[in-house]
């Protein structure tokens, strides 16, 4: 580099470091630089800006707001494929425009809080995961779930004040030792699955996997000429096939031929292969690049991969895309919560669940990124530890108002420590840099489903990390660490991956804990008869052991 370039970056550095700024960031005690911040937070808003087009494509498969009175010919089945309502598709694509300003705002404020409040180095933004749970188990592909969307952003927002009177008593950590250790550790693995599968389905990724109807899923990526639809139907005795009452056709998911044949999915896969490299080699914004790569080749019109196809949705779109920059103001999903089914049990579990996953993933998140940054003393305590948890909890609440599922500390965040990032300015950077996207709406809303795909896989496999640290040759944990891992993906739910992997624990130690209490008892009996006092296996006046 130029001497003189770095003689003024050693200068600005220096002035920095002792103003008060640098004295409120504590530059000079955490031996870091404004610079280096800079750098760092530049880095971790790479490795996870993937979240603005890849949230809102998500969340956008539940219809968010849509309903049917959206349909410009109302029926109960306008808004499902094969045949969805043009009033309903364009509803659709108008709330994903605004899922991406609402996840561009929600991690601007979070990271803005961390980075401001606990000066810690963490970016903060919606978490995969959660908001897979939010918009297939929850709400369900164009709400066919058990609550609305209001009703799950009202989960969201109780779950989060809940979450934050959690942070400011210091209970969390308490509450994240309850779960058993192997659910505890296998949980982020099966929610990698989770992620993995969806993103290797055709709707919302790259088209691999695709329906049988003799082993459920099976190999697919075929162009979508070659695919159709499926439905319920019944066979009268007089040969009659007809639907089932109630019943209403798929999406495009059965491939009749053409195996391995679309174009869209080669295309993906070569986006998995430059973000593959990139991390091999460990190239800074692997994930970005690859979504770029994929993304930009389809925006270009008239090909077999173009995102903007020559019907009037596509035509909408394209025209969209080309304001290019656009103050997005957010209509639909703002203050969209609903209070009209606090009474439904569906609605308790998706609060407790949504409140679990935070408790475990967000807390570990944070001490596995505060032990990655060497902040984490001997205590298992760190600098900030209070503010930290209070600022991702605050942005749960900020979050769901805006209409986004739990916010959360992000992984990605290592890559910004990597380089350097040790203050709250990393984070402040990780939040200006989502304030620059949050008026370039347009482009990011033109990504296609099959650039996201290959990152939600690539995301499966960050989370498969915790499977070592499972004790896979003591029985009484691998059962249930493989049940809530195994469960996640095949039953399309976390919460029961969860459930699974609890009543595993619960009934494979439930004769050890009897065995134990009855250990227990018996000794106690022998400490009355003998009249003395006494503790069963330490006490200073008479120890007992029961045999």
């Amino acid at each position: 580099m130029d001497p003189t370039k770095t003689g003024r970056i050693n200068r600005l550095n220096r002035a920095i470091a002792e103003s008060r700024v640098g004295n409120r960031f504590k530059l000079a005690q955490r031996d870091t630089t404004f610079t280096t911040e800079l750098r760092a937070g530049t880095a971790t808003f790479l490795t996870m800006a993937y979240i603005l087009a890849v949230n809102a494509s998500i969340l956008s498969d539940s219809g968010a707001t849509c309903s049917i009175s959206d349909c410009i010919n109302p029926s109960p089945t306008c808004k499902y494929p094969p045949l969805i309502d043009p009033g309903y598709t364009s509803c659709l694509s108008h709330a994903r425009r605004d899922l991406i300003a609402a996840t561009a705002i929600a991690s601007l404020i979070g990271s803005f809080i961390m980075g401001l409040l606990a000066n810690l180095p963490l970016g903060l933004a919606p978490g995969m995961g959660a908001n897979a749970y939010f918009a297939y188990s929850v709400v369900g592909f164009h709400g066919s779930g058990n609550l609305s969307y209001g009703d799950a952003l009202t989960a969201v927002f109780l779950e989060g004040l809940v979450f934050l009177l959690l942070s400011a008593f210091g209970l969390r950590a308490k509450l994240a030792k309850l779960v058993p250790r192997p659910v505890r550790v296998s949980a982020s693995a099966g929610i990698g699955l989770f992620l993995a599968f969806i993103g290797l389905q055709n709707n919302q990724g790259i088209g691999l996997v695709g329906f049988s109807p003799s082993t459920l899923v099976t190999l697919a990526a075929c162009p979508s000429s070659d695919m159709v639809s499926v439905a319920p139907v019944q066979t009268f005795p007089n040969g009659t096939i007809a639907l089932i009452p109630g019943g209403t056709a798929s999406g495009a998911i059965f491939c009749l031929h053409g195996h391995m044949q679309s174009p869209t999915f080669w295309l993906a896969i070569v986006g998995f292969l430059i973000i593959s490299f990139c991390l091999i080699y460990r190239v800074k914004g692997a994930i970005i690049y690859g979504i770029l790569f994929v993304t930009i080749v389809s925006w270009f019109r008239g090909t077999a991969v173009t995102a903007f196809p020559d019907t009037a949705i596509g035509n909408e779109s394209y025209n969209y895309f080309k304001e290019v920059v656009n103050l997005h103001r957010i209509k639909s999903t703002t203050f969209a919560l609903s209070f009209k089914n606090l009474g439904q049990s569906h609605f308790w579990l998706a609060f407790l669940t949504f409140l679990y996953v935070d408790v475990l993933d967000t807390t570990g998140t944070l001490y596995s990124m505060a032990r990655f940054a060497g902040f984490v003393d001997e205590k298992g305590n760190f600098e900030g530890q209070y503010f930290a948890f209070m600022s991702d909890a605050s942005a749960i609440v900020f979050g769901s108002l805006l209409g986004t599922s739990p916010v959360t500390a992000f992984i990605e965040s290592s890559s910004g420590i990597r380089e350097g990032g040790r203050t709250g300015l990393t984070a402040l950077t990780v939040a200006g840099w989502f304030f620059v996207a949050y008026f370039f709406t347009p482009l990011l809303a033109s990504i296609p489903a099959w650039a996201v795909g290959a990152p939600m896989v690539v995301v499966g496999v960050f989370m498969m990390k915790s499977v070592v640290e499972v004790r896979w040759d003591e029985m009484k944990e691998a059962i249930p660490a493989f049940l809530t891992m195994i469960l996640m993906p095949l039953t399309y739910s976390i919460a029961y991956g969860l459930i699974g992997g609890i009543g595993a624990f619960i009934v494979l130690n439930s004769v050890d804990w009897i065995w134990d209490c009855y250990k227990r008892i018996l000794a106690s009996r022998r400490c009355h008869e003998e009249n003395v006092s006494c503790v069963v296996g330490e006490s200073n006046e008479k120890q007992v052991e029961v045999v």
